[in-house]
């Protein structure tokens, strides 16, 4: 076990080596990098929008306007072919989905059927479907009316094609504003997600990707005046619209388009000439020009109007024929307003109104300070994971801090090479493993101790202590694992970039711990061949204890069952303290400008603004403030709207650091989300225990792990931390510890099965857990020195996840003593278990077989 080839060491150190190399260039800075040789790896973790900067956007496809454009579409063309073929009709209508017509002469009902054949025709949908589809059914409920509806996988076909296209315009317009490596990319049927690190202005970018942007050319209605019309009735073929003006001034414009932006070839923001002001030049395709030009010719003298979503942006006056296929938009813009047009304008109009239903948005300040924050607490919560290690174990320790490093340096190695996103949550997770990565360390070099009290000598301690431990190891975490790839797959953003960085640091934990720990031992073995294990400096936990840990089982179960009780009933009644993530609405940190926030001053301003429930409260310094609003009753765009009132009401005074909307569908998915995610960790990780184990094992792993889900929520319903995302990954990595815990005394309680056929249980389980009381303290301990750290140094926006996490680390720790291994009694995993069993055996020594 402890003998390497030479093959094996080079590979190993080759392994190191490429790990530390690759996690180089994250020391220094893009700028020295640049000025390196091209054969020098220069790739550097990519940092999420929490520590650069930028804005997290969840666009949502109207598919109502989709159906709306449809009908209006497929009416158009009923009465065209019904006119065509020379049919009578009346009572062309539609409503929701359906669109209907009534034949006048029944005599003619098959000659119609006939003449609209091809709108029930089916399509070719092509890569969306796989196949053709029927986009439009026709139903005859009566004689003659002919009823026409569009089917569900036509709605489900134009959702595809207009989500398709509605990316490609969302990237040029995202490409235009000039941003480094922004990523547009489907998300689910009918929802775009847009992240664009480093943005300065995350309100332009809304306004950018929230306007439809579609622009016709139309001509002014000058037949009756249009107060006229808004006090009447407007003319058939006209409809009164609105221009873009403070207060809007009413057009009444012809239905009818001349020309569309669909055929413009560019757009540039330019200046008049004549009065120096910001304008839009335009020019069209060669069908456009001639549409425009004919029409410009004819209509001499006469009004046109430019009109953009619905809003008439100018309504000039025709002085002569426009016939180059170039003009200009005028419309009191200022140089940026006239450039976003322009930038809509070359992008394309979208197929259907996109709407905010989720933005996540931090400042590039909050983002510097979050990685400062980040470092001073890995490297605070790293030197006491270190000096512990040291005081803990002596020299051992020494190897183990050397491999800790290495273990650090293949994270961020790994991390680098695969183009990973770093968030906070993310820092947080290498911490963490920081603190958990030693416990591999503890689980073999307290074996090595038990090994040589056992009287092995020192290298067959220490190659049966490597060996024994290794299932072990694999075994706690594996479980952890479970936990991870499932916040992986269910979680988002930030929480996604946790997981990441702590399944890779649970799968580089193997390597370091097991191999290159044991390479390093090895290497002092031959060199100083010792006569004696390296002596630790302090001893926190003495060998051979014999706590009767089971002796006061029915004390800790009342204990824990009346928490548990206390804390569903405390859920139940009191309530936790949901954030946004789980019930919608807007959460807002700003900072104040100059001197301390005024709280009272901020809380009255905005309750005049009616926006409903308002929470306001200090956020660390006291010039931060976090400001909570409730979620709106009018949907998705209350929200949005929200944040422009408040943004309105405090800009002067304060900066927005960061701002975060969630949507009333998002906060019922994400909800839904972490039922599922918890209930899926629970489940895979049963079936893998009840796999390595008995399913008394499998049972009571899983109740000692609920019951620490139960005390965590009774934590947050007794503090009134806010529960979120963070916290939901705070309690899926308790459960991979917990069970990681719980596994290390199971594992020793299997081992003892096996060696001592005649032992009472209750014994049994004593001796398990002192033997592996040690390795429990002192894992707990290092991983709860290493959350402290994040606790007292990691910044505000985590101090609810890592408080959650440091409670659970210390529940964890009691329920694998204190509920896992008494319920083995309950369950009966030896039958014959009773209560005389309680009596030790010869004397309370062991009686192998």
């Amino acid at each position: 076990m402890l003998y390497f080839s030479r093959f094996k060491m080079i590979l190993i150190w080759v392994a190191v080596a490429i790990t530390v190399i690759l996690a180089a260039p994250n020391l220094f800075p893009a700028s020295t990098l640049a000025q390196l040789p091209n054969w020098v790896p220069k790739r550097q973790m990519t940092l999420g929008l929490d520590l650069q900067g930028g804005s997290h956007i969840l666009l949502e496809m109207n598919q109502n306007d989709l159906i709306k454009d449809r009908l209006e579409t497929t009416r158009d063309e009923i009465r065209t072919l019904l006119r065509d073929a020379k049919i009578g009709y009346t009572g062309l209508a539609g409503n929701g989905r359906t669109l209907q017509v009534r034949i006048t002469d029944p005599a003619q009902l098959d000659a119609a059927k006939k003449a609209l054949k091809t709108l029930t025709d089916p399509v070719a949908a092509g890569l969306f479907t796989g196949g053709s589809i029927q986009e439009m059914s026709l139903d005859e409920s009566e004689p003659g009316l002919l009823k026409f509806t569009v089917t569900d996988a036509g709605i489900k076909y134009r959702t595809s094609t207009a989500l398709a296209q509605s990316i490609e315009v969302v990237e040029r317009r995202v490409n235009e504003l000039g941003t480094t490596e922004p990523i547009v990319q489907r998300q689910g049927d009918d929802r775009i997600l847009v992240q664009v690190p480093g943005l300065q202005d995350p309100q332009r970018l809304k306004e950018i990707l929230g306007q439809t942007a579609k622009l016709t050319f139309q001509m002014v209605d000058q037949s009756m005046p249009v107060q006229d019309a808004l006090k009447g009735r407007p003319p058939a073929g006209s409809s009164v619209l609105y221009s873009q003006d403070d207060p809007p001034v009413p057009y009444l414009i012809e239905n009818r388009v001349i020309v569309s932006g669909e055929n413009l070839v560019d757009a540039q923001a330019t200046y008049n000439s004549q009065n120096n002001e910001p304008v839009v030049s335009f020019r069209f395709d060669s069908k456009g020009a001639a549409r425009f030009g004919q029409a410009t010719a004819q209509n001499v003298g006469k009004l046109f109007a430019i009109i953009l979503d619905n809003q008439v942006i100018s309504a000039p006056q025709i002085r002569e024929p426009i016939l180059g296929g170039t003009g200009q938009i005028s419309g009191n813009f200022t140089a940026q307003s006239a450039n976003d047009l322009a930038v809509l304008l070359r992008a394309g109009a979208l197929p259907a109104t996109l709407t905010v239903i989720e933005e996540r948005t931090v400042g590039p300040g909050l983002g510097q300070d979050s990685i400062h924050a980040g470092k001073v607490a890995g490297i605070i919560g790293s030197i006491l994971v270190v000096a512990f290690m040291f005081v803990a174990y002596g020299f051992l320790g020494f190897l183990a801090n050397i491999a800790l490093a290495v273990h650090v340096a293949m994270i961020v190695g790994v991390l680098s090479l695969l183009g990973a996103t770093l968030t906070l949550p993310g820092i947080a997770g290498i911490v963490l493993t920081i603190g958990m990565a030693v416990d591999s360390n503890v689980l073999i070099y307290e074996r090595i101790r038990e090994e040589r009290r056992a009287g092995r000598s020192v290298i067959q301690a220490i190659d049966t202590g490597f060996t024994k431990a290794l299932a072990t190891i694999v075994d706690s975490n594996v479980t952890s694992l479970i936990a991870t790839v499932v916040l992986f797959y269910l979680g988002t953003g930030p929480v996604k970039g946790f997981a990441i960085t702590y399944a890779i640091g649970i799968l580089t934990t193997v390597f370091t711990a097991f191999t290159f720990t044991r390479l390093l031992v090895s290497i002092w073995l031959r060199r100083a061949r010792p006569k004696e294990l390296p002596k630790a400096p302090v001893t926190f936990v003495p060998p051979g204890t014999k706590i009767p840990f089971m002796g006061i089982r029915r004390w800790t179960f009342a204990l824990s069952s009346t928490l548990s009780i206390l804390s569903v009933v405390l859920f139940m009644s009191v309530g936790i303290n949901y954030g946004i993530d789980f019930k919608g609405g807007s959460l807002i940190e700003v900072q104040s400008k100059s001197g301390d926030a005024n709280l009272g001053d901020i809380r009255n301003r905005l309750t005049e603004l009616n926006i409903g429930e308002v929470q306001v409260q200090q956020f660390g310094a006291p010039n931060d403030v976090l400001i909570r609003v409730g979620t709106q009753d009018a949907g998705e765009n209350a929200e949005q709207t929200v944040i422009d009132k408040v943004r309105g009401e405090l800009q002067d005074q304060y900066d927005f650091r960061r701002v975060e909307v969630v949507g009333p569908t998002v906060s019922g998915e994400l909800a839904k989300q972490g039922t599922i995610a918890m209930i899926v960790a629970l489940v895979g990780i049963l079936v893998y225990v009840w796999f390595r184990f008995e399913w008394q094992f499998a049972v009571g792993a899983i109740v000692a792990t609920v019951h620490d889900v139960v005390m965590t929520l009774g934590f947050f319903v007794i503090t009134g931390l806010e529960f979120n995302q963070s916290s939901l990954a705070a309690i899926l990595t308790i459960i991979g510890y917990s069970l990681n815990d719980t596994i290390v005394v199971y594992d020793r309680v299997r081992e003892d099965l096996r060696k001592y056929k005649r032992m009472p249980l209750p014994q049994l389980l004593n001796n398990a857990i002192n033997e592996t009381l040690s390795r429990t303290t002192l894992t707990s301990v290092t991983t709860s020195l290493a959350l402290l750290a994040l606790v007292l140094f990691g910044g505000e926006v985590i101090r609810s996840f890592t408080l959650a996490m440091l409670f659970g680390v210390v529940f964890g720790t009691y329920s694998s003593i204190f509920i896992a291994a008494p319920l083995l009694i309950l369950f009966k995993l030896r039958p014959q278990a009773s209560a005389d069993e309680e009596k030790p055996v010869n004397g309370g020594k062991a009686v192998a077989t």
